[in-house]
């Protein structure tokens, strides 16, 4: 289908040249893991064992709530703190060298605002703060342009950003809800979540940027939040209640768990492994936190798992995996 591109001048900015914040020296003491070494992460390429994991870690409710926001290596060390607050953290991103994370925090009676925190510097920056919704920023190849959803408009629709100067198009302009952008590798497209065709059942498409055409992506049942692999040949997804990753050449899908989050797998950068959060107690025959959740690490090549138990036994979600 069809979606005009128009430039939206509605939406206020703060670009990533102001606002910025630096951040305490917050790396964490004695990281929590349940595994010491894990011939699974001595087997990974370099680009995914050295690379980060971000996670958020949920205590409290209502208005008790606290989000936190960590990084750590795939084997459980060097955990750090990149931001916390009274309220809610949401869908982290990385670009793709790894050296900007892409989020969403809403305060209390706020609405969701989207930060950009440099790794280099240690700070962090407003870069979406339009009146609505503003979730689940995607950054694009070469790290100049940011995807994400918006409701500023009154429906949750698809925007692009140029970083440089704040410049925004609105991408989707339909009327149903459109959310959960994912950058290509090649920058050329993104995949997408949206109930155009019956109004709470999701299904996921591609968005040309050439042609502006959206076509579906072979998937079957309630489907939603993608994420492309850098090489483009994987698609990780929540599949019903299972977090799963299809093979898109094959349409092959492997259902990896039902993680009682109702959370979708991520892809490592090499693409060949897979991150999602969990509460079972039990993975892999490993015991994981039994006071909250953990990260599970999940060979794709084999049916090889380990897990990585939270810092302070919250509720850990939306892990994704960056160089």
């Amino acid at each position: 289908m069809f979606e005009t591109v128009k430039v939206i001048t509605t939406i206020a900015i703060v670009t990533v040249l102001t606002g910025c914040q630096t951040l305490p020296n917050t790396s964490v003491k004695k990281p929590t893991s349940t595994v010491e070494t894990s011939p699974l992460t001595a087997r990974m390429p370099v680009i995914d064992r050295q690379g980060y994991i971000a996670y958020i870690e949920e205590q409290g409710a209502g208005t008790a709530k606290v989000s936190t926001l960590y990084s750590i290596r795939p084997d459980g060390s060097d955990r750090q703190l990149i931001d916390q607050l009274n309220g809610y953290i949401y869908a982290p991103a990385w670009s793709a060298d790894g050296q900007l994370l892409a989020y969403s925090k809403q305060a209390p009676r706020e609405h969701p605002k989207i930060y950009i925190y440099d790794r280099s510097s240690n700070t962090r920056n407003l870069v979406v703060n339009a009146e609505g919704s503003n979730m689940s920023a995607s950054f694009s190849p070469d790290g100049q342009d940011l995807l994400y959803s918006s409701t500023v408009g009154g429906n949750a629709d698809i925007y692009k950003m140029r970083l440089s100067d704040g410049k925004t198009q609105q991408l989707t302009t339909l009327p149903s809800t459109e959310v959960q952008p994912s950058y290509a590798a090649d920058g050329k497209s993104f995949v997408y979540t949206s109930d155009k065709v019956r109004a709470g059942r999701p299904r996921i498409y591609r968005y040309d940027f050439a042609t502006g055409n959206a076509t579906t992506v072979s998937t079957n049942g309630y489907v939603a939040s993608p994420q492309l692999s850098l090489d483009g040949q994987r698609m990780a997804y929540l599949n019903g209640r299972k977090a799963a990753v299809m093979t898109l050449m094959t349409g092959q899908v492997v259902n990896l768990a039902e993680t009682g989050l109702d959370e979708p797998a991520r892809l490592s950068p090499s693409g060949n492994y897979a991150v999602y959060p969990t509460r079972r107690l039990n993975v892999g025959g490993q015991v994981a936190s039994q006071n909250g959740g953990s990260l599970v690490i999940h060979s794709l090549s084999g049916n090889i798992s380990y897990a990585i138990s939270g810092q302070n036994g919250g509720v850990v979600r939306s892990p994704i995996w960056g160089r």
